[in-house]
């Protein structure tokens, strides 16, 4: 037998996200695509009904599908999300985690949903990241966020401002930091600097605009990662971390809160940023953005970040 045997695709489950939005635009875009097909088999997750119409109305190829009907097809107006939506998103979701624990895919990049959608149908989770976590059985895990130009990890993910204070721990901070480094040491084949934000204003300016999270919460969670040996400064004042002249010494930051790394990254990488869930025991990424409704089905969606995410599933997948 020959040793130049090609190694198979590896088949990536792309959810299509909510279908009232452009994910369905966006993931048909991206499938089709020869920069797509040339690495990796895509297997679309949704309502076949409404993928061949939006395949239809531009001209797209269907590529392979796994249908997850929409409930009431017949309802659907582009641009208009609806409790049917958002249960043909989550059950997306669903059937593709499952896929990818059973082998049956190699990774799962998601499609952007409505979250107020997932209320709608009554399910409790707030996000992909979280349902994720759930349905792997997975304690520890983080979203990070990455582009060329900048990555960010976040200590907190989707909760309420005003109660970050209060879930902000040490050993949540500690873990944060070992998954960023773990996961840019693979990227970077070294290991990587990794800043860490302080919470408040000029990072609590010794405790002047501050409780005290500072000193009692995050200093604690950095200093027990430079005895494990990691290479981490901080924490920096929020408002000067992200200038070009830290970003150009640093490889990854830990953010405490979802915005305060959500702002700067997609400022800075709005097109090209990924979405990838650290700690999992499956690759997951995902698009950086939202699902558009002004935009839905319209033909001038932006599948550059859904590109992105698949190439970089792809990527880890071979790791």
């Amino acid at each position: 037998m020959s040793d130049d045997v090609p190694t198979p695709h590896p088949k990536i489950a792309i959810t299509v996200g909510d279908v009232a939005g452009i994910g369905p635009e966006i993931a048909l875009k991206c499938a089709s695509s020869a920069k797509i097909t040339e690495f990796c088999t895509p297997i679309l997750y949704g309502p076949q009904a409404v993928l061949e119409r939006v395949a239809s109305q531009f001209d797209l190829p269907m590529p392979a599908v796994v249908d997850l009907p929409l409930a009431n097809i017949n309802a659907l107006i582009p641009g208009q999300f609806s409790a049917d939506t958002g249960r043909a998103s989550f059950e997306a979701v669903a059937a593709a985690i499952d896929a990818t624990l059973n082998q049956q895919t190699a990774a799962i990049v998601t499609g952007p949903i409505q979250k107020e959608a997932w209320h709608d149908a009554g399910i409790d989770f707030p996000g992909h990241t979280e349902l994720l976590a759930s349905r792997t059985g997975t304690d520890d895990f983080s979203m990070m966020l990455t582009s060329e130009s900048i990555s960010c990890v976040l200590a907190t993910i989707h909760i309420p401002l005003a109660d970050v204070p209060k879930t902000l721990t040490t050993e949540g901070i500690l873990r944060a930091i070992r998954m960023a480094a773990d996961a840019l040491q693979r990227r970077l084949k070294r290991p990587p600097r990794i800043a860490v934000c302080g919470l408040n204003p000029h990072a609590g300016e010794n405790g002047l605009f501050s409780h005290g999270e500072e000193s009692r919460i995050i200093q604690p969670a950095i200093d027990r990662a430079r005895q494990e040996g990691h290479d981490v400064i901080g924490p920096l004042p929020p408002d000067t971390a992200f200038t070009p002249a830290m970003r150009s010494n640093i490889n990854v930051y830990v953010c405490m809160y979802h915005d305060q790394g959500l702002i700067p990254l997609k400022a800075l990488a709005f097109d090209d940023a990924v979405n990838v869930t650290l700690g999992l025991p499956i690759v997951r990424t995902s698009v950086d953005h939202g699902t558009a409704m002004d935009l839905a089905w319209k033909g001038v969606a932006n599948h550059a970040s859904m590109m992105s995410a698949i190439r970089m599933a792809a990527d880890l997948c071979s790791r």
